[in-house]
């Protein structure tokens, strides 16, 4: 673990053998975490992003260069106006994100959350660097994938992109690949907190052709632009193709909650979409890909190659929902391919 404050070191400790795991080393700064990731090889670091010297992110690139399998959890303090940090630091390949106890908050939640989320870590396949050469792709069993449909109308195809964990870093290398205008316009169903999405949001649109905005009431899809779910809110989407927010309960301990907004575009698309689920853990997006197939849309998923949660993939394959599984550096030109049918 890396932490500038030995109280915290102390605290992460105690948590996490509490939870059973063999805590092999502490730093109290970047460059002692890199050193110690080097000689010890742990399977997760936890990572405080504000440290003196090289600071969390720098150890994230730094890791990016060792090629090491460790997969890291930001435990770190946060707030929305420090939103951009944070995305920032699942772009360059943070797994999860645990903030660290405000004075008054329970400590028994932020044990149980920083438990949860490092046990995810240790059994999540190690995050690709968005910025290395693609890898060949590894052989693997043939999976399933739908039978052959034809194609319904030449109308533009909406494409609808749902993920989680491991999400950031996959839109990261995924959106600045795509052109503008794409098809009908883009949606997309990140799973983050309120306060997240916006500089999720703001970052993609940085690096894209399309233009990226974090969605609001009235929105319309537009060819060239995609629209990101906000935090702590279900997009749905209308009869008309307008977007708006509602603040009903987390479904699935979900809000925004995928299969929702999934649903409701198939409804308002019919065979006009393409939804693309990308890495995740669950199973958000499976019903709303069932409305996608019964209205004849096309659905790709991402193969377990590149995937670093093969959870809501998964699901799509195993359900022969997909028609199409592609390694995360195939999706751009299968996307493309797709909408150009």
């Amino acid at each position: 673990m890396a932490d500038d404050s030995a109280f915290m070191r102390r605290l992460l400790t105690d948590a996490l053998q509490k939870h059973g795991f063999d805590v092999v080393a502490t730093a109290e700064d970047g460059d002692q975490a890199l050193a110690a990731c080097v000689e010890h090889r742990p399977q997760v670091l936890t990572l405080d992003l504000a440290m003196p010297g090289l600071d969390g992110i720098g150890v994230l690139r730094g890791l990016r260069k060792t090629d090491l399998p460790i997969s890291v959890v930001v435990v770190s303090a946060f707030s929305p106006a420090h939103g951009a940090h944070a995305v920032e630091a699942l772009a360059e390949g943070a797994l999860e994100l645990v903030e660290k106890p405000a004075s008054g908050a329970s400590l028994n939640d932020f044990i149980a959350d920083l438990g949860a989320k490092v046990r995810l870590a240790a059994t999540a396949r190690h995050v690709r660097s968005h910025l290395a050469a693609p890898a060949a792709p590894a052989k693997a069993a043939p999976v399933k994938v739908a039978p052959a449909r034809p194609r319904r109308s030449g109308n533009p195809r909406v494409v609808m992109i749902a993920c989680s964990t491991g999400g950031p870093q996959a839109l990261t290398e995924l959106l600045p690949k795509l052109p503008s205008p794409l098809g009908a316009g883009v949606v997309i169903v990140q799973h983050m907190p309120p306060g997240f999405t916006g500089s999720l949001a703001a970052r993609l649109d940085n690096a894209s052709a399309l233009e990226v905005r974090e969605a609001k009431a009235g929105d319309r899809l537009e060819s060239h632009t995609a629209l990101v779910a906000p935090g702590g809110h279900h997009l749905r989407i209308l009869a008309d193709r307008t977007a708006t927010l509602n603040d009903d309960a987390p479904i699935g301990a979900l809000r925004p909650r995928a299969d929702l907004t999934i649903a409701d575009i198939a409804h308002a698309f019919g065979a006009d979409v393409l939804l693309v689920v990308l890495t995740g853990m669950g199973k958000d997006g499976l019903e709303g890909a069932r409305e996608v197939h019964k209205l004849g849309g096309r659905i790709l998923a991402e193969a377990e190659s590149s995937c670093t949660v093969y959870g809501m993939p998964r699901a799509i394959v195993e359900a022969g929902l997909a028609d199409g599984v592609h390694d995360l550096g195939m999706l751009p030109s299968a996307i493309a391919k797709e909408l150009a049918a």
